[in-house]
């Protein structure tokens, strides 16, 4: 493990696997990163990469069975009153008991995709917010919960908070409930802010406002925030380090900066290919050629091996290429930056 302070998130060697009546799904498979305090770590790829998987498996919500963690470890630093860390092994918790349920929510929140899933029916938005304030903040009244539930729901854009506080989540716009989604997430200040394309839904000027405010709480609680995301430029925007996967594997890990400027992998190069350019060419797109090969194949070699242009014949058909630093901080999963591929 990482000995330094701002450490908050430890994921080594994550693997993931769903068994299916069809065959098995390595959704993640040997995945390692960090997560530091106050910092924003950008997750891109293709749908089936395996992003939102890892993100479920840190707060221990992937569903079971199917899924089933079979290798690595997860590990969180939480303050420990004041007087220093204490280190939790999350994969070892039973994610039903009352310690993970104490720190979800408390310490991790999470901006789900589909907001109209994650809400009750049953219950007002209000309700389900102050559910979460009672339960992981101590010494609140029901009356402070209302207060502090209204105040996030303004902060996060909804008009008349007041009164739209006892609303259904089916009286909101699809936009309006994932502002409420959010507003659930950050109602405990948490240390870690997960959030799954947390912006779908709304539009740019919500969008930006969204982008903007989950900055302003980061630096006021000196938040760390994990941002799974397609679009590009909103990840580029907001990321201090950028992971890019493919298939249940890290393909690159490095800096924002480094990523946008210097993209080492073919994949992380045909991303940024296919994003329009104001002084490029906007007739025609350059999608990455081929298919996403299926969930259920196995492969030898590099799991990009038939869409690449770069590929070696021989070499990166034959054996998963390691993830090798290139230089500090800029880490690579391709046989171009071996002595195989050099060679």
């Amino acid at each position: 493990m990482a000995n330094s302070q701002d450490v908050l998130v430890e994921v080594q060697d994550l693997q993931v696997h769903f068994h299916l009546h069809e065959g098995v799904v390595r959704a993640v498979d040997d995945v390692s990163f960090t997560i530091h305090q106050g910092q924003t770590l950008g997750v891109i790829g293709e749908s089936g990469s395996g992003k939102s998987v890892s993100a479920q498996s840190i707060m221990g919500i992937v569903p079971s069975p199917p899924a089933k963690q079979i290798g690595g470890k997860i590990f969180m630093h939480l303050s420990d009153n004041g007087t220093g860390y204490r280190v939790v092994n999350l994969s070892e918790l039973p994610p039903k008991g009352n310690e993970f349920r104490a720190i979800r929510g408390k310490e991790i929140g999470m901006i789900f995709q589909e907001p109209m899933t994650s809400f009750s029916p049953v219950h007002t938005i209000g309700d389900q917010i102050m559910e979460a304030i009672l339960l992981h903040i101590p010494n609140v009244s029901k009356k402070e919960a209302r207060e502090r539930t209204i105040e996030i729901l303004r902060r996060v854009g909804i008009p008349k908070a007041e009164r739209r506080v006892d609303n259904y989540s089916h009286q909101f716009s699809g936009g309006m409930r994932q502002r409420a989604m959010i507003a659930m997430a950050l109602s405990c200040n948490p240390k870690l802010l997960i959030a799954d394309e947390p912006t779908t839904a709304l539009d740019v000027t919500i969008e930006a406002q969204i982008l903007e405010l989950l900055k302003d709480l980061q630096q006021e609680f000196n938040m760390a925030i994990m941002y799974i995301s397609h679009d590009l430029a909103v990840v580029g925007g907001v990321a201090d380090e950028v992971m890019v996967m493919y298939l249940g594997l890290v393909m690159e890990h490095a800096s924002a900066e480094e990523v946008f400027e210097n993209p080492l992998h073919p994949y992380t190069q045909a991303l940024w290919r296919s994003i329009p350019k104001i002084d490029g060419d906007l007739s025609r797109l350059k999608p990455i050629s081929g298919t996403l090969p299926s969930p259920f194949a196995v492969h030898k070699g590099c799991p990009f091996f038939s869409r690449c242009d770069d590929r070696i014949v021989g070499v990166c058909d034959m054996a998963r290429p390691p993830l090798v630093e290139v230089k500090p901080g800029h880490k690579v999963r391709c046989y171009l930056y071996t002595e195989q591929g050099k060679g």
